[in-house]
C-alpha cells in the first residue's frame, strides 16, 4: 500500500491520475485526522457512468478538510510504465 498526502484542491486530480494508471485495485481517502471518508474498490475497465458515484463522493468530501491522505492498493500482477 502507498500513502499520498494531498490538499483538497489537488485531490480530484490525483485520484484521476491514479485511476488512469490502470493498476490501482482500491483507493481509500482519509482526512487529516486519519478518519476514512471514502473506500472505493476499482476494477480494470471502470469508466464513465460507473465512476459517477465515486466522483460525487469525492466532490462531497473536498469541502470537509484541507488535507487528505490517499491510500492506494495496487494490483501487483499489472506492471504500468509511464511514458516519458
Amino acid at each position: 500500500m502507498e500513502e499520498i498526502k494531498v490538499t483538497g484542491e489537488k485531490l480530484k486530480a490525483k485520484l484521476k491520475e491514479l485511476i488512469h494508471e490502470g493498476n490501482v485495485r482500491r483507493v481509500i481517502v482519509r482526512n487529516g485526522d486519519g478518519r476514512t471518508l471514502l473506500d472505493f474498490p476499482l476494477n480494470a475497465g471502470l469508466a464513465g457512468a460507473v465512476l459517477l458515484p465515486f466522483w460525487m463522493a469525492v466532490a462531497g468530501i473536498v469541502a470537509l478538510a484541507k488535507e487528505f491522505t490517499v491510500v492506494v492498493e495496487r494490483d501487483p500482477d499489472k506492471q504500468v510504465t509511464k511514458a516519458e
